[in-house]
């Protein structure tokens, strides 16, 4: 890794991206944060863990995103004082992630004075009672009596003229749940604070009674907008762990299922930011078009999502193209490429809807890289990061993407990467198709050595999916933790919002488009 670190005992994990694993104690774990974030890295995830079947006392784990690859810390923690260093300091995104590590295993993250930097439950909602934490062996807090509900402690403004507003976490229409509080003068939003978990599912939880070989279907169910993106970072920390190397069709067939959820996406998300500023328009036809896309998938693969169709060691039978098939889908694309050109003609040319996007939630360069932002946010505030270039992984190496991204860091800027990232995934779906090789779907994965580590790095369409997996006895999951990037730009949201009228934040927010329901497992 960078000569920066203190001295570790970096062990490599094997896999498709580069990455290495170390045990550190408390003056390491911060040393090596620091010396991250000091060289332009970044965390990319932070979660608890009961390992008491192993050794004494639970564990925190730091996934950090250096230049060099991933470097995963894991921390010991004694049972008696579970206390670590906090890291919020140095990386903001590890707030919300080191009060979800307490809400889950009991472990309190705690600053140089032993103050707690924020104590307020994140994930327990008053779910069940506060002695209560269902990551830790034995725990049961699905049978716990649920304790009362909480008041939760926003943060409050004062001054003259201030008001505040109420939003959620009940929507109109199917809109998940999350809460809202703006703090305003007039209808200038001075402060906006999110409140988060209502979806809190026992994914976790869940994954440690699960089978490896099984653990793909409930991967790719914990954001159903990007199942492909974390069912394959799911197989690739599985194919890591046991040595599997799929073929390179099975590959390049993920890679066009990632692309067309990519695209699917992008599609209905032009139509909501169309939706958002009056025109209805650009709604019926991007939606149009995104329907078409799934009910391609139907036809194609059998399932409009793409659920299912990544395994460990490649991918379903029904995933098998032909020469008939792969030219409907460049025809397709083809296609598709025009109508995008037209819409996007309009869009751009459309006085009313500039008027509403152009400086509307600007989430400038430097806020975004203080908090940490990843995925289409950040390319679209002028940091060009995708992880299907950097790291890479394959088939990648093959079709390397055109990075697209903006400075402005707006709306309107949010629109263009969407775009852009449309028209560069139809191209990377042609080429794909053109250039198919050939062997088999699958190959089959062999048993993973008890206390094997895997970590996967897929880089979906709202940004990088992240898994950690641990694997336990008899070919069992020991822990597994599935990392979405709402998690990283739920707080830009946060910041993008200020300074903005409220009626502009369902455009703003619907511009991020982050998921409810990843980050609260």
């Amino acid at each position: 890794m960078t000569p920066t670190l203190p001295d570790l005992q970096l062990v490599p994990i094997a896999g498709a991206v580069p990455a290495w694993r170390a045990e550190v104690d408390a003056t390491q774990w911060l040393a090596a944060c620091e010396a991250i974030a000091q060289s332009g890295g970044r965390l990319a995830a932070l979660w608890a863990s009961d390992a008491r079947e192993r050794r004494p006392g639970y564990a925190v784990n730091a996934l950090l995103a250096a230049h060099e690859g991933l470097l995963w810390l894991a921390l010991n923690v004694p049972a008696e004082a579970p206390g670590y260093p906090d890291l919020s300091a140095l990386f903001p995104a590890a707030g919300r992630m080191q009060r979800a590590a307490f809400d889950l295993v009991g472990v309190r993250a705690l600053r140089p004075d032993g103050e707690v930097p924020d104590a307020r439950p994140w994930l327990r909602h008053g779910a069940w009672p506060a002695n209560v934490f269902p990551l830790r062996t034995g725990s049961d807090a699905v049978g716990a009596q649920p304790a009362a509900p909480d008041r939760y402690a926003f943060v409050r403004v004062e001054g003259e003229g201030v008001h505040e507003i109420p939003v959620g976490p009940v929507h109109a229409g199917t809109i998940e749940p999350g809460h809202f509080r703006f703090s305003i003068v007039g209808e200038k939003v001075l402060r906006l604070e999110e409140r988060l978990g209502y979806k809190h599912k026992g994914i976790e939880q869940r994954f440690a009674s699960t089978r490896l070989d099984d653990g793909v279907r409930l991967a790719g169910r914990v954001s159903g907008d990007s199942t492909v993106a974390f069912a394959w970072a799911y197989a690739m920390a599985v194919e890591g762990m046991t040595g599997t190397q799929p073929s390179p069709r099975a590959l390049c067939l993920r890679a066009l299922l990632l692309e067309r959820e990519r695209v699917a996406n992008h599609l209905g998300d032009l139509g909501y930011l169309g939706n958002d500023c009056a025109l209805s328009f650009g709604f019926a036809q991007f939606w149009r078009l995104k329907e078409m896309v799934l009910r391609s998938n139907q036809a194609l693969f059998g399932h409009r999502y793409l659920m299912d169709r990544i395994l460990p060691g490649g991918v379903s039978l029904s995933c098998e193209v032909d020469a008939d098939s792969a030219r409907a889908m460049i025809d397709d694309a083809l296609c598709l490429k025009d109508e995008l050109r037209t819409l996007r003609s309009i869009y751009y040319n459309h006085a009313g809807l500039q008027d509403r996007c152009i400086t509307t939630g600007r989430l400038t360069p430097q806020t975004a890289a203080r908090l940490g932002v990843v995925g289409l946010a950040a390319r679209a505030s002028g940091h060009a990061m995708d992880a299907r270039v950097y790291p890479g992984f394959a088939p990648y190496d093959r079709f390397p993407p055109r990075l697209a991204s903006h400075r402005n860091g707006d709306v309107a800027a949010r629109i263009v990467v969407r775009f852009e990232e449309a028209f560069e995934s139809l191209r990377l779906q042609r080429l794909i198709l053109e250039q198919l090789p050939e062997g088999a779907l699958h190959t089959p994965v062999g048993a993973a050595p008890d206390g094997a580590f895997g970590v996967g790095w897929v880089e979906g369409w709202r940004g990088e999916v992240l898994i950690a997996l641990e694997a336990g006895r008899d070919g069992r999951i020991g822990r597994c933790h599935p990392h979405d990037p709402s998690w990283q730009n739920w707080p830009a949201l946060e910041h993008a919002v200020i300074g903005n009228i409220v009626p502009d934040f369902p455009l703003i927010n619907k511009s991020f488009n982050l998921s409810y329901a990843g980050q609260d497992l």
